[in-house]
């Protein structure tokens, strides 16, 4: 007796959420690997490549020093803050406050957390596009307000009708969630598109959130929604270094617009932790002044492995646009499939290479199946070979 567990509940509000996909997943790739089988995993977007080296040797020598290893400040150091002002400065044309406007988080998917734990309340609305990142509706949930759907359709470019939106009925809507380019579509950002959707923001006073981690992979439109003028009195945007300086684990995000937002999300943030180690900040503003050969190396990159996710995808049958941005390629499966959660079962015990289901990221997903480009051409060669082996295709 004397061992036994605490029977005990959780909290009604974690009846809203699951243990995420891809952490469910890994226990079974995981339990396949422990039986001999080789498993090649194109599922989560976690950059295989490491940062600049000057990126971390910036990580080492402040490391090294006596100084550098107490709390931090919750809202990011000042060198940190100035070099995230600077850079959106030179590469979207946007001015910020660094001192009132600039917001550093332990990564944007926590910073999502709390903005809408500073936000919402139960019963307030949020809409929450479909498909879209799971940890929308999850953060959502867990705050306790309600997930209004909105839907993205292939036919209509992955792009929010609000004509759709407004007939369905925004009373009660508090906030928006959206995300150029598209996760996990791969929809490029459009200028115009920016412009609605702030316009939407401001005739209805809805707080717009715009997640924008994607905008330097595979995309050479590189736009922020607070480009758009006058977009700062209803707008804030997170980003993140995670995948376009290499840097996922070391998590460093920012969340940008107007002071009263920042100081409102900060109050929240101030009691939840106490801020990045000051070694990998430091290192953090030497990625932010990277040139940027940097970006277009990467692309180079990403570039060459988006031929051989093509030739996958066209293996599996699916149909997908070459218009894609972001370390995916998505793609619709043949008429006549299984649901896409069974068809990627199907491929991972078939011949063990797990892709994503679109599903997971909501019923406008069903239909399609994500090919993760965080991995070696001659991986992804070999996930193909075994595809086609294992469809009979020569």
């Amino acid at each position: 007796m004397e061992n036994q567990v605490l029977d005990i509940k959780t909290a009604e509000r974690m009846a809203s959420v699951s243990e995420y996909f891809f952490s469910k997943k890994q226990k079974e790739i995981d339990a396949l690997v422990a039986k001999g089988k080789e498993v090649i995993s194109l599922g989560i977007g976690g950059p295989d490549l490491p940062p600049h080296k000057d990126v971390i040797e910036t990580l080492c020598k402040y490391a090294q020093m006596d100084n550098t290893h107490s709390y931090q400040p919750s809202k990011g150091i000042a060198p940190l803050r100035n070099a995230f002002a600077k850079w959106y400065k030179e590469k979207y044309n946007v001015e910020l406050d660094p001192a009132t406007e600039v917001l550093q988080l332990v990564g944007s998917k926590e910073g999502l957390m709390q903005i809408f734990m500073t936000y919402l309340d139960k019963g307030d609305k949020v809409l929450i596009p479909n498909p879209g990142y799971p940890t929308y509706r999850a953060a959502a949930n867990l705050s306790g307000a309600d997930c209004i759907e909105y839907l993205l359709k292939e036919e209509e470019g992955w792009l929010p009708n609000f004509e759709e939106i407004e007939k369905a009925g925004v009373e009660g809507v508090k906030m928006m969630v959206c995300n150029y380019p598209n996760m996990p579509t791969g929809t490029l950002p459009r200028r115009d598109v920016f412009e609605k959707i702030v316009e939407f923001g401001k005739k209805h006073n809805i707080l717009i959130i715009h997640d924008n981690p994607y905008s330097f992979t595979r995309n050479k439109v590189r736009l922020s929604m607070l480009s758009i003028p006058g977009a700062k009195s209803h707008v804030v945007e997170f980003n993140s270094l995670s995948k376009s300086h290499n840097m996922a684990g070391w998590r460093i995000g920012v969340v940008v617009g107007a002071k009263e937002r920042i100081d409102d999300i900060l109050c929240f943030k101030s009691n939840m932790d106490s801020g990045s180690f000051n070694p990998m900040q430091m290192a953090s503003v030497t990625a932010l002044e990277l040139a940027d050969e940097w970006y277009d190396s990467l692309n180079e990159i990403y570039y060459e492995r988006q031929e051989v996710g093509y030739k996958i995808m066209d293996a599996l049958g699916c149909s997908y646009s070459k218009e894609q941005a972001g370390l995916f390629v998505w793609g619709r499966m043949p008429k006549g499939s299984e649901d896409c959660f069974t068809e990627s079962d199907k491929i991972l015990y078939g011949c063990g290479v797990f892709i994503t289901p679109g599903g997971i990221f909501g019923s406008q997903g069903n239909d399609f199946l994500r090919i993760s480009l965080c991995a070696p051409v001659e991986k992804l060669e070999k996930a193909l070979a075994k595809i086609k082996e294992f469809k009979g295709i020569k």
